[in-house]
């Protein structure tokens, strides 16, 4: 069945693509143009504005850190509210499950154009852009991790006498909070690059300069911010990465 499936999905590829008028013509026009445009940008060049440029992109770091962190803070509470093991009312947790949908099912640019419409142009726009629809992402994610945590240890707190809000504190938050701590992580670095891409429709950051870049055709410039940009996500996962194995898988 495994030739059959592969001449299937190639001929689906095939079409697709034919309806999308992706010739071969347009294909090798639009590669030999790209060769033109990777000819323009070298060398790159701070085009004498290093330090504006240094901290727009420090701009986009600080939207990133700030909405994930904002996320993170009220994902946890709508995540118990989605949990099974935690909340018994099935309507609720499906209300809450499907809150989770709407937030999420949102792009962050499309949250953007709505900020910015609704705060103005700026970083706080860019801020709660990327806060919502993560709200949505990580809430999710938290009540898969809650839910598929060991109850044994919850029953034991609930057996030694303690509330059902002690037992989610002591003996099902403490077991989770290593996947919680990674998954934040994670979204810091995913809205390290989309903070990039923000300040294009005015929600602030390194974004703004680098479309007058290309709307100007100063194609040295846009390799630098592009380098400049590559730099923090890398420096971002490195920082990220060390986090991880210090505090979710420390040392015996």
């Amino acid at each position: 069945m495994t030739p059959v499936f592969f001449v299937l999905g190639a001929l689906l590829l095939g079409v697709g693509l034919w309806r999308m008028d992706a010739s071969a013509e347009r294909i090798w026009l639009g590669l030999t143009k790209l060769g033109w445009l990777l000819a323009l940008m070298w060398p790159p060049s701070a085009g004498g504005v290093f330090w504006e440029l240094l901290k727009s992109l420090l701009e986009s770091f600080a939207m990133a850190f700030l909405g994930t962190l904002l996320a993170a803070v009220i994902a946890v509470p709508l995540a118990l509210l989605g949990a099974g093991n935690v909340i018994g009312n099935v309507m609720l947790r499906f209300s809450a499950r499907r809150f989770y949908d709407g937030l999420r099912g949102i792009d962050t640019l499309i949250w953007a154009l709505i900020f910015v419409a609704a705060v103005g142009m700026g970083p706080f726009a860019g801020i709660l852009a990327l806060a919502v629809p993560d709200i949505g992402v990580l809430a999710k994610l938290f009540s898969e991790a809650l839910e598929g945590a060991d109850r044994r240890q919850v029953e034991a707190v609930r057996a030694s006498g303690a509330n059902r809000v002690l037992a989610v504190r002591i003996g099902l938050l403490p077991q989770v909070s290593p996947v919680m701590l990674s998954q934040i992580l994670y979204t810091l670095e995913s809205n390290a690059r989309s903070s990039t891409v923000l300040g294009i429709v005015g929600a602030g950051g390194i974004g703004l300069a680098l479309s007058d870049r290309i709307r100007i055709n100063n194609w040295d410039e846009v390799a630098f911010i592009i380098l400049l940009i590559l730099g923090m996500v890398a420096c971002i996962d490195l920082a990220s990465r060390k986090l991880r194995l210090k505090l979710i898988r420390p040392a015996s």
